[in-house]
């Protein structure tokens, strides 16, 4: 590693931990792909951590620019989420470094995924089933995460009902946040997320088309259909995700603004630059006694 990009990877991680943001409010930052970082009142989580070099090296994938984090530098996990076990969401070469350079971190997975967990050195008791059925408290009540089933392409579940493909519902330091994973927009998604009541929502835009299904690439819903469900949902603020990694599944996010602009321009939304630090304000925060 070089000396600047040392520095760089350093230096976000120092941002991270000096961050404290006040009620009502999140950090987040893009680390590319869906991966991307979120701290409030002292807990900094995870979801899809992907910064190693694991699919170059291992699978031949090239990504089109570096992460601003190498796993050794990433120190600071009070948890992960794990959205599903394709190697860009659940990445070995990420996960297998976390587990010693995070030593409290707890996982949160499909049960799909817990198995690959337990290969990269996990304990079981560190690895918690990701529950579609009710939200699960964790660090005394101050955070809550509750699965959402993810259509990637399709609804897959095993034989007892559990499902290989997720998103998270997370409630943290006053704020509500939805991240999708890879999900196509399914019958019932909707009006789940409604009731919900989402603050922001981190959603893919990359598409399907016949020519990545017959490789196969699992595909997500486009811009045009992110753009419509922000809207459907009630999402005060959105971010566009899991456009710009490689280049045979990308979009141009410009496309998801434009469609904001002119389908729905009440939509507020949030174009993340590689490494940025987002601090999200929820307006919530400002009415007193409001939960």
């Amino acid at each position: 590693m070089s000396h600047s990009r040392l520095r760089l990877n350093e230096a976000l991680i120092e941002e991270m931990n000096r961050t404290e943001p006040p009620y009502g409010t999140l950090a987040v930052w893009l680390l590319g792909q869906e991966s991307i970082a979120v701290k409030g009142d002292g807990i900094t989580l995870y979801i899809d951590p992907f910064v190693s070099d694991y699919v170059s090296r291992v699978l031949g994938l090239t990504r089109q620019y570096e992460a601003p984090l190498t796993p050794e530098h990433l120190t600071n996990a009070s948890m992960c989420l794990i959205t599903h076990d394709h190697e860009d969401h659940l990445d070995p070469g990420t996960m297998e470094v976390v587990r010693t350079t995070s030593p409290d971190c707890l996982v949160v997975a499909p049960r799909y995924s817990k198995a690959r967990l337990l290969q990269l050195g996990f304990e079981p008791e560190r690895i918690m089933e990701a529950n579609t059925q009710r939200m699960t408290d964790s660090f005394d009540g101050r955070l809550q995460v509750l699965a959402i089933p993810a259509a990637h392409e399709q609804l897959e579940q095993d034989a007892d009902g559990h499902h290989r493909y997720v998103g998270y519902v997370i409630r943290l330091n006053g704020v509500t946040v939805y991240h999708a994973g890879d999900t196509l927009v399914y019958d019932g998604l909707t009006e789940l997320l409604q009731s919900q009541r989402i603050d922001l929502a981190c959603l893919p835009i990359n598409g399907r088309d016949y020519y990545r299904t017959r490789q196969p690439i699992a595909g997500n819903m486009n811009y045009s259909e992110a753009a419509q469900l922000a809207w459907e949902i009630g999402a005060d603020t959105v971010i566009p995700l899991h456009y710009d990694t490689f280049d045979w599944n990308t979009e141009k996010p410009g496309y998801f603004v434009q469609e904001l602009y002119e389908r729905y321009p009440e939509q507020k939304c949030h174009l993340l630059a590689r490494g940025e630090r987002y601090v999200y304000v929820s307006g919530r925060s400002f009415i007193r006694g409001c939960e």
